[in-house]
């Protein structure tokens, strides 16, 4: 890490997490895993899991969940407490009764394009696209792929 705006108390920030330069981590904020472009900036309370990527000058707001699967390209809004997914089927355990581990799920990834913006409380199901500058409203339920430059409101989400 070669950032001086990261601060290190109250933070969890593996290793293996790489973070773009001029990079603004705030505390509370766990990744691992995990690529952060430059000129970002992390609120608090924030997770962001491995396998996930950021882009350059993004805002992630406090409260949100960036899980493994999931790609956020450059100049994206996260509002506060987004919620996104990674797992179509999700269960805690299998058929016979086993906890499921590592191998026993498929992880389904979901793209955010340029410019996007997601409102606050929205949750975004996997393994969809959100296109370059499409605005997803607070606390829309996205389950289907967002147009290039569309507005979307509402569970489920739909364009306005």
């Amino acid at each position: 890490m070669h950032n001086q705006r990261v601060t290190k108390r109250f933070q969890s920030i593996a290793p293996d997490v790489v973070l773009g330069e001029g990079t603004t981590v705030h505390e509370f904020v766990n990744m691992y895993g995990c690529k952060i472009g430059a000129y970002s900036r992390v609120g608090a309370f924030v997770e962001i899991q491995r396998d996930a990527t950021i882009g350059d000058h993004c805002k992630i707001s406090t409260h949100s969940f960036i899980c493994s699967g999931v790609h956020i390209a450059n100049r994206v809004f996260i509002g506060h407490g987004v919620m996104f997914t990674n797992d179509k089927h999700p269960r805690a355990c299998n058929a016979d009764g086993t906890p499921k581990g590592a191998d026993d799920w498929t992880l389904s990834e979901t793209f955010v394009e340029d410019d996007a913006s997601i409102g606050s409380g929205a949750t975004i199901m996997c393994g969809i696209r959100i296109g370059k500058g499409a605005m997803i409203g607070a606390g829309a339920v996205v389950t289907k792929d967002v147009p290039a430059g569309a507005t979307v409101v509402g569970n489920p989400a739909r364009v306005v």
